[in-house]
């Protein structure tokens, strides 16, 4: 009987409407004891799609890419991170539970066994789905008493009840983890909020006009998502995705525009300015971390004793910057110089390079740790339990956190730390306006003009 009930269900699968694809499975009403067992129960029908998911960046947090002339693995699992929680390696039960799986808490993880995938992450559509911030990817189970942080109580999860909702991936979906990256809604990217879930035409035109959905840019080979942050993604070469995969040939009645789209990107125009709707994060300071005081009155100056000084920004106009595909990184044990601004991450590119386009940013200002003699960018352990003897955000001890969050790493510690300046450089791709609302010419070119000519190489406006 349960043959034919699995053939039943594998044809109404490729049944065309979302509706079609969640009645199928309001048979698997549980009970559920936990997620892995929902992930059988899927597998079930589903073997081939599970083998497929452990060989995508989405699974395996990192990819093969050419890194300094070297073929390497490289990607979030092993990057220095950025400004916002520093580093994965160090803080794996937290940054997992954005982990499309389950039970990432350290190195001894099982990348091969399909049962720790978390299908419902992506094709849940009940929103009720929700994982513990830091389960390591697993949600709180029925019988289970989890707070994070103290005080907040984490409510259990009915499995039964999102495994019947399940449906290709909605926007809401993949905002569970993207919107919100970063310690809070749009905290990160500053082109990625809840708004997005349903937005209006203005605030993103593909989205709210269109109707378009993630996948229809995002598209999935084999459960392996395109589109990557350049942050993550160095050296993947030239843009894996462009808007100019959907919009072909000369798109303007203005012959002059279209002579533009070689040296600028369409996002430059029609990503007039970004964090319209939630705020983003604009600099993070560390360093005054630690202190018993209260965030003021400005809802866009924030104080977290376990985080420091936060300051955000909201309706902002793009930082501008000439770009051709990679992106200059550093990577973790790389040596800097503490006496100037360390770029982290930044776009390569400039006006003498052909393959080079003018593209939007977001630029991020932050001061974090680093090691006083090895002189490398340190990576603590900030988040935790609260029987952490490690985490910041318990113990309030830099160099504990430094020191488990390094030896977590494979990375060595002097034992002594100070405070760099950092920038991190953000690609804008989201919250692209209707036409008539693109930047017109006088936005850029003229006296009140918006860009820095000089700083783009330039020596005055090239249109006089």
């Amino acid at each position: 009987m349960r043959k034919y009930l699995l053939l039943f269900l594998a044809l109404a699968c490729a049944s065309t409407s979302d509706a079609a694809l969640k009645g199928t499975h309001r048979v698997f009403s549980g009970p559920f004891h936990d997620g892995p067992e929902v992930t059988r129960t899927c597998s079930g029908c589903h073997e081939k799609l599970t083998k497929q998911i452990t060989e995508t960046v989405h699974w395996n947090w990192s990819k093969k890419q050419t890194l300094n002339g070297k073929s390497v693995d490289y990607g979030k699992k092993n990057a220095l991170g950025n400004s916002f929680c520093l580093a994965v390696p160090s803080n794996l039960p937290g940054c997992t539970s954005c982990h499309a799986g389950y039970g990432w808490e350290d190195s001894s993880f099982d990348f091969t066994k399909t049962e720790n995938i978390d299908c419902l992450i992506c094709h849940d559509t009940s929103g009720t789905y929700k994982k513990y911030a830091l389960g390591a990817g697993h949600p709180v189970y029925p019988g289970e008493h989890k707070e994070y942080p103290p005080g907040k109580v984490w409510e259990p999860v009915d499995l039964g009840f999102a495994t019947q909702s399940i449906s290709r991936p909605t926007r809401a979906a993949c905002g569970n983890c993207h919107f919100y990256s970063g310690g809070g809604e749009n905290y990160k990217h500053g082109d990625l909020d809840a708004n997005l879930g349903n937005p209006t035409p203005e605030f993103d035109v593909h989205m709210g006009a269109k109707g378009l959905t993630c996948e229809s840019c995002h598209k999935a080979a084999n459960h392996d998502v395109k589109g990557e942050a350049i942050s993550v993604s160095p050296g993947s070469g030239p843009r894996a995705m462009a808007c100019t995969d959907c919009h072909k040939g000369d798109l303007h009645k203005i012959a002059i525009l279209n002579k533009h789209m070689k040296r600028v990107a369409c996002q430059t125009c029609h990503i007039p300015t970004y964090a319209k709707g939630s705020p983003t994060v604009l600099s993070w300071d560390w360093s005054t971390a630690g202190k018993d005081q209260k965030t003021g009155g400005d809802p866009l100056r924030i104080y977290d004793k376990a985080r420091g000084d936060l300051v955000l920004g909201k309706d902002l106009t793009p930082t501008l910057m000439w770009y051709n595909g990679t992106v200059e990184r550093v990577f973790l044990g790389d040596k800097i110089d503490p006496s100037k601004v360390v770029r982290l991450s930044a776009p390569r590119g400039e006006r003498s390079d052909p393959d080079s386009r003018i593209f939007p940013f977001k630029v991020m200002q932050a001061k974090q740790p680093y090691d006083l003699e090895n002189l490398t960018v340190v990576v603590p352990n900030i988040i935790g339990p609260a029987e952490s003897d490690s985490a910041y955000s318990v113990k309030f001890d830099w160099n504990k956190a430094i020191t488990a969050g390094m030896r977590e790493a494979g990375l060595p510690y002097s034992g002594k730390f100070g405070w760099i300046e950092t920038t991190t450089v953000w690609s804008l791709n989201h919250m692209v306006v209707p036409k008539d609302k693109a930047l017109r010419c006088q936005n850029c070119h003229g006296e009140n003009g918006r860009i820095d000519w000089k700083g783009l190489g330039y020596t005055k406006d090239p249109r006089g």
